[in-house]
């Protein structure tokens, strides 16, 4: 049987097998788990079974926990004076444990915010342990030690956005990636609340509508980014309470921003007193044994996607965030790592690399059953993939052939982009280099593209405009300041940014302040700095100062975004080039209705500037560069009408590293 990306793409002719069994093992484990539970979305439901639950039918607590080789269990906390003999939980047959409370015998110990761990024999070990499907873990500030909290507040939150509907079906994803620590101007940690109250109104005047939010999961170090997750069903409590979060998604729904969460499912921190590793005593229960268990670069745990009770956890996982929080979707981050039992550590140069024994099959079936999920308990919901490999079929439907995202994140062009900046002078570019960076993606695969995330302005790396403009961004960004840095690096990030959002994808994402070409990398605190947070937070003021130019390039992604939003730009298929010019370095496309003239050109401006029109008519530009309150020179006449000629070409004036969008006027 020849699936239909296979159809589509003759170079996959040779794996057509290898492809069909991708869909063999998805149906045979899809089938295995309905079987058993009757349902994906009731396998996915583990959350209501493990853990400490409250069962109604019964009139008291139940807490479950999967340890199939542990020795014993025994609830400790508060309730008890963390007596680690008095409360032993039974084990079934499955390597399930549980224990029973009566409300009525409880009523008055488990309380809302009591403090609760599970003591953990096995192994060798005895150690205190916090329970993997807790929902809430908080830390002691005097001796560090995190611990389990049950959280029943009393009334139910009150969601108000119940006719909610995402608005990047209809004009694609328009993502404003975002860290709630981090995204206040005060040397603090910002909270869910500030965030809502102070960051959603300004994200909703840029036009952006989704938000993707980072380090939600709770992480024992502030530093990793949210990357080493001990807790996978907790908010981080470092920003606030459950409710405040479900305040932050229910605010963005009213402003009409959905929210999508970065999940992390590809590794775990290692670590044992706050995370999953070695929980039953052995080093193979939710991770694999040995060095196939341990990531050496990222320094953490990778998940054995084989497990039952592991996939059930990670289903679980997304489930619940989608109902009890109402997120619309998730961004997978190190997808890559998760396809490969080498991480991705290789150069992908042949389709030989992906398939065949480098492929780690259990990692895919999980991937395939987790989008099923996600578009099963939220239809309408995105799921985005944080690959950079280029695995085939990636974003196509497991019956195509596929894993199931809706996107995958265009990883290349950022890594472009400041490969160019470091080793290339600008009159050097190859502008169909350029062109073929961002325009070469998978048919019928779609794309997030991004000139910078979050990864490219950390410490160790440079932001765009930090590459383009470094330390001059401090002494010479007044406006009344002549500066020839300055100028070519606000120029250039204006054209990297429509470029990019106009050709590289499906959707587009832009990480919090770079909008405005924020001038500092982020450092979080840490002993090699102190401990200061000067470097984990946004400047936003920077942005409103009159005097300064970051405005300028605020006020340009703001108009560009609106015009894509406008034009239904990113729903259009890929571009058509019309014109390109290497010598001179310019490059005209047409996406949709809008025709894009771009030159790259460092010094030349060139009058009657001519090529060939996609159509016959009238034309007139709806955003140019070099208008002044783009920090541009104001050398075109906005005004101007452009006619074709009988040759159906267009005469402009092609002002150098410029962008004009032109469309055609009835």
């Amino acid at each position: 049987m020849k699936l239909k990306i296979v159809e589509e793409d003759p170079w996959l002719e040779g794996y057509k097998e290898e492809i069909y069994q991708r869909w063999v093992r998805f149906q045979l484990a899809r089938e295995e788990l309905v079987n058993v539970e009757g349902s994906l979305s009731a396998f996915a439901s583990g959350h209501e079974y493990f853990g400490i639950n409250f069962d109604s039918q019964r009139r008291g607590w139940v807490y479950r926990e999967w340890a199939p080789e542990a020795d014993a269990l025994f609830l400790i906390g508060d309730f008890n004076g963390w007596d680690r003999s008095s409360h032993p939980l039974d084990k079934n047959q499955w390597g399930v444990w549980e224990i029973f409370l009566p409300f009525e015998s409880y009523k008055d110990q488990l309380v809302h915010k009591s403090l609760v761990k599970v003591h953990v024999k096995g192994g060798g070990t005895s150690r205190d342990r916090i329970p993997a499907y807790i929902k809430r873990v908080v830390q002691d500030e005097a001796s560090k030690d995190f611990s389990g909290q049950l959280w029943f507040p009393g009334l139910a939150f009150q969601w108000t956005d119940h006719d909610f509907m995402p608005c990047y079906q209809q004009e694609g994803p328009l993502i404003y990636e975002c860290h709630v620590g981090m995204g206040q101007e005060e040397e603090t940690i910002g909270s869910y609340l500030d965030f809502a109250d102070k960051i959603l109104p300004r994200i909703q005047k840029l036009g952006y509508n989704a938000i993707q939010l980072m380090a939600v999961m709770e992480h024992p170090y502030y530093g990793s980014f949210g990357y080493h997750v001990s807790n996978f069903f907790c908010p981080s409590s470092r920003f606030g309470t459950p409710e405040d979060l479900k305040y932050l998604v229910n605010k963005a729904h009213k402003m009409g921003l959905a929210v999508i969460m970065d999940v992390v499912h590809s590794h775990a921190v290692q670590n044992v007193s706050e995370g999953l590793n070695e929980f039953d005593g052995s080093d193979h229960h939710y991770f694999h044994s040995g060095p196939r268990g341990y990531h050496e670069v990222w320094d953490s745990k990778l998940f054995d996607y084989g497990k039952w009770e592991v996939k059930r956890f990670l289903l679980s996982n997304l489930k619940y965030w989608l109902e009890e929080f109402h997120f619309d979707g998730f961004r997978f981050d190190g997808v890559t790592s998760m396809l490969y039992f080498h991480h991705g550590l290789i150069t992908f140069d042949h389709f030989e690399k992906y398939f065949h024994k480098d492929v780690d099959w259990d990692a895919i079936i999980y991937l395939q059953l987790a989008n099923e999920l996600i578009h099963e308990v939220k239809p309408g919901a995105i799921s985005i993939a944080e690959e950079v490999s280029g695995m085939p079929g990636l974003c196509r439907k497991p019956e195509e052939g596929g894993l199931g995202f809706d996107y995958r994140m265009a990883m290349g062009i950022p890594d472009f982009y400041i490969k160019t900046l470091k080793e290339k002078e600008d009159e050097s570019w190859d502008i169909l280099e350029f062109w073929k960076e961002l325009s070469d993606r998978r048919y019928r695969e779609k794309t997030i593209a991004y000139a910078e995330s979050h990864d490219q302005a950390l410490v160790g790396d440079k932001s765009i405009a930090f590459w383009l403009m470094d330390k001059e961004m401090y002494f010479h960004m007044q406006v009344d300041d002549e500066n020839y840095i300055i100028d070519r690096g606000i120029a250039l990030h204006k054209l990297f940014r429509i470029f990019t959002s106009s050709l590289g994808g499906e959707g587009y994402l832009n990480f919090m302040g770079n909008e405005f070409g924020h001038p500092e990398w982020i450092d979080f605190p840490r002993e090699g700095n102190n401990w200061s947070y000067q470097y984990a937070r946004r400047q936003w003021s920077l942005s409103t100062d009159p005097s300064l130019k970051y405005r300028f390039l605020e006020n340009w992604d703001k108009a560009m975004i609106h015009l894509l939003k406008q034009h239904r730009i990113l729903p259009e298929p890929f571009a058509e080039q019309l014109h390109a010019d290497p010598k001179n370095k310019v490059l005209m496309y047409k996406r949709g209705a809008l025709v894009f003239a771009i030159s790259f050109n460092p010094h030349e401006s060139i009058p009657d500037y001519k090529f060939r029109a996609p159509e016959m008519g009238q034309y007139r530009l709806v955003l140019n560069s070099d208008d002044p309150e783009f920090g541009g020179f104001g050398r075109i006449d906005n005004s101007i009408n452009y006619f074709t000629d009988q040759n159906q070409s267009l005469s402009i004036y092609m002002t150098n590293r410029t962008a004009l969008v032109f469309e055609r006027v009835d």
